[in-house]
């Protein structure tokens, strides 16, 4: 019988022990073709087919279950369950011959199955108004780093960037039931206050605020970074600033640093002018319609202020298209110090937040129930080439 091809239904019918009248047998699966080949040359000393090898031979194409493993190991389902699950009530014996069984069968338990017996599914939700965005990669590998580091998956969703999707996200969180959300550069309505409270799982903040809901919060100040910034261009001798900022409605963003860019210029004496600020969305396009209408209402400006970097860029580009030499003619400064501002030309001097420490911050507090309601992160400006002097201010 050396060498002989058996389907799954002679293998099935095989009982073990099966004494060996000549040659000793082992069992080789064919995988492809769900067959299983009796072949001698593998284990010359056994002298019969082990009660192991017939459970390969008649299960061999079929998906390992937890069943199987208790059958093999010789314990019930709920054993080998509490194995899996970190949980007591067996010895280490019988751990380790569970275990020798699962790595032998090269078992996987599904996430839910472990979820339901620790009513955790060791993942964590993050909703967010863009996936496109530096920053918002950079985000997101903070949180995926330290969420990987500790056993926990990572669940993204694209909320865009008016949140009409937010809603029908946080149901959909809940139903996967995620052991707790991360909610990012988004306003909390009463809506989304409601909801995240109903899911009853662990909540931090990211780039964003809420002072009527009780939510720990990772974050910059928007408007004293903003206040840095055009702090940094006064003392740098210039007096005509525009800015390019974000959306004019914007809680988070928007406003907070077009309220610091206004408080640096008339803490300086030089009066507050609207028409001075021009708006976009913070992404690269909306930074050159900014900067154009800008320049059409002010061809005087000697620097510009813009509320991200990918705006700056814009503002870079459009002073590229008009011959307007940056920073010998124009100096400009982004805020986020993204990997845009080291690869613009001239590379961009930016507002530097901890975009990656924030997102890993946000983790760590979901997971140890830290006490960070309304932590706030140092800000600092990273100097490049795109801002320099005015003759005589130095």
């Amino acid at each position: 019988m050396e060498g002989k091809l058996l389907n799954k239904y002679e293998a099935s019918l095989l009982k073990p022990p099966m004494p060996c009248f000549s040659i000793p047998w082992f069992v080789r699966g064919d995988f492809e073709r769900n067959k299983f080949i009796l072949d001698s040359e593998s284990v010359a000393s056994y002298g019969y087919v082990t009660d192991y090898v017939w459970r390969i031979m008649a299960t061999e194409g079929k998906k390992t279950t937890i069943k199987d493993i208790a059958r093999e190991a010789g314990v019930s389902t709920a054993t080998v369950s509490r194995i899996l699950n970190n949980l007591e009530g067996y010895t280490g014996e019988t751990r380790k011959r569970v275990m020798d069984v699962i790595e032998r069968r090269q078992y996987r338990p599904s996430a839910i199955a472990r979820g339901l017996v620790s009513q955790q599914t060791k993942t964590i939700g993050v909703l967010l108004p863009s996936l496109s965005s530096r920053f918002m990669n950079t985000l997101i590998e903070g949180i995926e780093s330290q969420a990987q580091a500790h056993g926990y998956s990572v669940i993204l969703c694209n909320t865009d960037r008016d949140g009409v999707r937010t809603a029908d996200y946080l149901k959909v969180l809940g139903e996967k039931r995620v052991d707790g959300i991360i909610f990012t550069s988004e306003w909390v309505t009463s809506e989304y206050a409601l909801a995240l409270k109903k899911l009853d799982v662990p909540v931090v903040l990211v780039a964003t605020n809420s002072w009527q809901y009780s939510f720990p919060s990772i974050r910059t100040e928007d408007k004293a970074a903003a206040y840095s910034a055009v702090r940094y261009l006064i003392e740098k001798g210039h007096r005509r600033i525009g800015m390019v900022g974000g959306t004019h409605s914007d809680k988070i963003a928007g406003i907070p640093r077009e309220e610091g860019y206004f408080e640096a210029l008339e803490e300086s004496g030089i009066p507050r002018d609207t028409t001075m600020v021009s708006h976009g969305d913070f992404h690269f396009a909306s930074g050159i319609r900014a900067m154009q209408e800008l320049y059409e209402r002010h061809p005087e400006i000697t620097a510009v202020f813009a509320a991200s970097d990918e705006m700056a860029l814009g503002v870079l580009s459009f002073a590229y298209a008009h011959g307007i030499r940056v920073p010998e003619q124009l100096s400009v400064i982004g805020y986020d110090d993204t990997l845009d501002a080291q690869m613009s030309i001239p590379p961009l001097t930016s507002i530097h937040q901890p975009i990656y420490e924030m997102g890993a911050e946000a983790v760590m507090t979901l997971l140890e129930s830290q006490d960070a309601m309304g932590k706030v992160l140092p800000i600092s400006i990273t100097e490049r080439d795109s801002v320099c002097a005015l003759r005589g201010s130095e």
